[in-house]
């Protein structure tokens, strides 16, 4: 797939390979602008000139997507295409585009002398080279770029992010080459006057899932999707940590394993359980009113918003394995001196 991008009409578009003869306009909110006017810009430049790489565009892709929705028309009328882009945050400034042209010169370096290294080549390996070699000269003629100074924090200082159920994320800044604890920020400080959003947004997965419930019943089609608002509480969250990491000059923020989260959950929801009862049968009751009236946190997409939050900021992201037992402040600590003493092994 290859992208162009045009004023069509005093519009930003899109030209996809295949359906050249059809423009796409944009639309997008305000605060994604900004990106699509690089886009443009860069490659406007890069169809002038044959010495500018895409390696360094900040656009690293996208795709057109197919979205359904409810209502009477024609289908081209109710439905619509979605845009989606993946972006690389360092390419945005100078000074991010320069640390990722060095990994990007020693990636191709590495290749080339891995190839040469196989002896006699052949006319396919041959021209692979060259154009390593090119796209290696290239990247060092660098498109146009604001000056940024990349974000310097310290290493010992990290930021330890506890996932759970009932609280999403909590926070622990810890110094860890003593083992301290700096601060803590739970749920309700991390989103502030925003926090009525987490129980609108858990009240709407609860009548979404019992909608769902209805229809299955039915046997009935099922149409009705999560709102964004989810996605924009995750938004909000991830961007208070990452604020949180720079007030206190973070090197990195540490989060939990995702893979790990079922046995999370499970180990929260038992806890619970049991201090409700210590008869069997009213653990089982008891668990299973609690997973419907809490429902579970989409994590992944919560790591995927600080993962972009923290890019932007040029913060850098670790993992550890969440501790099963503990509050969420001490899950978050220890989550944070684990990834600490996890380099020296390392």
């Amino acid at each position: 797939m290859h992208e162009s991008f045009h004023k069509y009409k005093r519009r930003i578009s899109v030209r996809f390979n295949g359906l050249g003869k059809y423009p796409f306009k944009v639309y997008c909110d305000f605060r994604d602008l900004h990106w699509f006017n690089r886009f443009l810009e860069d490659q406007r430049i890069k169809k002038n000139s044959n010495k500018h790489s895409s390696s360094v565009v900040t656009l690293r892709s996208g795709h057109l997507c197919w979205q359904e929705h409810e209502g009477k028309g024609n289908p081209w009328n109710v439905n619509h295409l979605i845009l989606y882009c993946c972006v690389d945050d360092r390419l945005w400034t100078a000074e991010g585009t320069n640390q990722f042209k060095k990994e990007k010169a020693e990636q191709i370096a590495k290749t080339i002398t891995k190839t040469k290294a196989k002896g006699k080549l052949t006319e396919k390996q041959l021209t692979s080279i060259k154009n390593q070699n090119t796209t290696l000269a290239n990247i060092n003629n660098p498109f146009p770029r604001p000056s940024k100074p990349l974000y310097k924090g310290q290493s010992n200082i990290l930021v330890g992010v506890s996932f759970g159920l009932e609280k999403p994320a909590t926070v622990a800044v810890v110094d860890g080459s003593i083992g301290k604890v700096i601060t803590y920020r739970n749920i309700e400080q991390l989103l502030g006057n925003n926090y009525r959003l987490l129980n609108r947004q858990r009240q709407q997965k609860h009548t979404l899932s019992h909608q769902r419930q209805i229809a299955q019943t039915l046997a009935a089609p099922m149409q009705v999707g999560e709102s964004e608002l989810g996605q924009y509480v995750d938004r909000l969250i991830a961007q208070e940590i990452v604020a949180i990491a720079k007030k206190y000059k973070a090197g990195s923020i540490v989060l939990p394993k995702l893979g790990d989260m079922r046995e999370q959950i499970q180990s929260e929801i038992q806890a619970k359980a049991e201090q409700k009862s210590d008869l069997i049968e009213v653990q089982q009751r008891y668990a299973k009113q609690y997973r419907v009236s809490v429902h579970q946190w989409s994590y992944g997409r919560l790591i995927a918003n600080i993962h972009s939050s923290a890019a932007k900021a040029g913060i850098v992201i670790e993992e550890s394995k969440q501790p099963i037992r503990g509050s969420p402040q001490e899950k978050a600590k220890e989550l944070a001196i684990a990834a600490y003493h996890s380099r020296k092994i390392n």
